[in-house]
């Protein structure tokens, strides 16, 4: 549970943003994407190998 300390002089506006930023920051929202479907160390692993090799095209064809 994100606790959030306000001061009586602040904004609604401005607790809410200091929640929505906790919030992003613990990634709650993240793992409990991550535990709706199981996937596997090597698939997972994969993935992130695959993201790397775009990135790094990416980045070359724009120094070209």
């Amino acid at each position: 549970m994100l606790i959030i300390d306000t001061r009586e002089s602040e904004s609604l506006d401005r607790a809410l943003k200091k929640y929505k930023k906790k919030f992003e920051k613990a990634g709650i929202l993240r793992e409990l994407r991550d535990r709706q479907s199981f996937t596997k160390k090597s698939v997972r692993r994969r993935g992130e190998v695959l993201r790397a090799a775009y990135a790094q095209t990416m980045k070359r064809n724009d120094e070209a």
